[in-house]
């Protein structure tokens, strides 16, 4: 062994150098993305596509078969004298993956396997902003508790490739991803600050690890509104789009900015809370403490309570009213000519376009798309943020920028989250241990210590 050469263990095989086991890694990682993002391929296009040679990818795919995250599909023909190829496709019907997103008014829950089947998708009505952080993650546990009990029987019948899923486990779970409102060290899995739900300096990643008992998986946290940015960048109305800004039309708003086909983070990972920006000094006093914050003239509480003051946020009525379901009462009174709520909209776009204007003066987007009840409000609110966003931005028509309501609802978030685990499994397919006879574990399908709060990965170009 040659001087600083180290070894490491892959599971189902022997000892082998770092160098070779990293590389190994990556060139799994190609393969995987490549069927993520191009559907299914024989291992001669494969070869062909990723450059790497015809007998690593069929090493490559002999491995991947045998950790279950590819199946093959059938038989593709090269032309009409060529000879037969085998094509494979993503599987991983087995590995099961998790997004949750705790906001003011509920929790949401986005549950999938690593084939893309989504298994469990639903939003629970939950006041956290008046809870605290103690209740709100014991209610946070329980439904993430409820949703990995509910994928792992949406597994026990059949996977994807057909054949037995292996009893009532037969589902094992990979990771979960947690995206919350507020400023987050997702390092550590550590909320910092979130202002509308009250918290501090919150443990989240590891007291959700504790509230799970014995499901051991790594806990992902994240800052919603950049989650819900990744969701929209990966499968939204402006999907690819390199330079673009996503808003949450929640209570509190907040901004997940795409530059370049990067998410911006900022130095400390703090950057895209563009819901304080300082717009009106005189203004009505924000969750954060300040006056005048943006947020409190375009948050869904600023709406409700110009256009429907006798249900406005911290009347302690009970329970708590979805989300959409004030939305949706809203929209119908628009519908019907509400002045009362013709005039809360148009106010509140007046100052959505205003905001936007600042932020197309400092990033250059070309799209802002609008989440939450922005986007179900639409037809009504973006002609009149739209109009201001013109009026305002320095540039004028040269910034070819506009307003785009996203298709996701106000599910965004929660879908990003268990986007970035997803993400890191493609990243590293080791992670899935080979597998095994007889039924699933329950627990993580990571090999090795599970690790608490990983960084989220960046969006590679289109």
């Amino acid at each position: 062994m040659t001087q600083g050469q180290h070894f490491t263990r892959l599971a189902g095989s022997g000892a082998q150098p770092a160098g070779h086991a990293s590389l190994r890694r990556t060139n799994l990682s190609l393969v995987l993305r490549h069927l993520r993002d191009h559907g299914s391929s024989s291992r001669a296009d494969i070869a062909e596509a990723t450059g790497l040679h015809r007998a690593t990818v069929s090493n490559l795919m002999a491995e991947l078969l045998d950790r279950r995250l590819v199946r093959e599909v059938g038989i593709e023909h090269a032309g009409a004298v060529g000879r037969p190829r085998r094509a494979v496709a993503l599987d991983g019907a087995h590995v099961g993956i998790l997004g949750l997103e705790i906001n003011v008014d509920y929790v949401a829950v986005h549950g999938t396997d690593l084939s893309g089947r989504v298994l469990v998708e639903r939003r629970v009505g939950f006041d956290a902003m008046g809870s605290g952080p103690n209740h709100s993650l014991r209610e946070l546990g329980r439904v993430a508790r409820q949703a990995i009990d509910e994928l792992t029987r949406a597994g026990a019948g059949r996977s994807a490739t057909g054949t037995p899923g292996g009893g009532p486990s037969g589902i094992g779970m990979a990771g979960i991803g947690v995206a919350v409102p507020g400023l987050v060290d997702v390092g550590h899995g550590v909320v910092a600050l979130a202002p509308n739900l009250g918290w501090r300096d919150v443990a989240l990643a590891s007291r959700l690890s504790v509230a799970l008992g014995d499901v051991h998986v790594p806990v992902t946290v994240d800052n919603d509104a950049n989650l819900a940015a990744l969701a929209e960048y990966t499968s939204g109305v402006a999907a690819g789009t390199s330079d673009m800004v996503y808003l949450t039309g929640e209570v509190g708003v907040g901004g997940g900015i795409i530059v370049d086909g990067r998410l911006l983070r900022g130095a400390d990972g703090f950057s895209g809370e563009v819901g304080h920006m300082p717009v009106d000094p005189g203004g009505l006093r924000c969750g954060c403490g300040r006056n005048g914050c943006w947020e409190t003239k375009v948050g869904l509480a600023a709406l409700v309570r110009m256009a429907t003051p006798d249900q406005a946020y911290g009347l302690g009525t009970a329970p708590v009213p979805d989300p959409e379901e004030r939305v949706a009462e809203i929209a119908r009174g628009l519908a019907g000519g509400d002045p009362l709520m013709l005039g809360a909209v148009a106010e509140v776009g007046r100052w959505l376009g205003l905001g936007g204007s600042i932020l197309v003066n400092l990033f250059n987007p070309r799209v802002i798309v609008v989440g939450g009840y922005f986007a179900t409000l639409a037809e009504w609110l973006l002609p009149f943020a739209q109009a201001e966003l013109e009026n305002l931005i320095i540039a004028g028509p040269a910034a070819r920028c506009r307003f785009v309501a996203s298709d996701l609802g106000f599910g965004a978030a929660s879908l990003g989250a268990a986007n970035v685990v997803i993400n890191q499994l493609v990243d590293d397919p080791t992670a899935i241990g080979p597998a095994r006879v007889g039924p699933a574990r329950v627990g993580p399908a990571r090999v090795g210590p599970a690790r608490v709060g990983p960084v989220a990965p960046q969006p590679s170009a289109p």
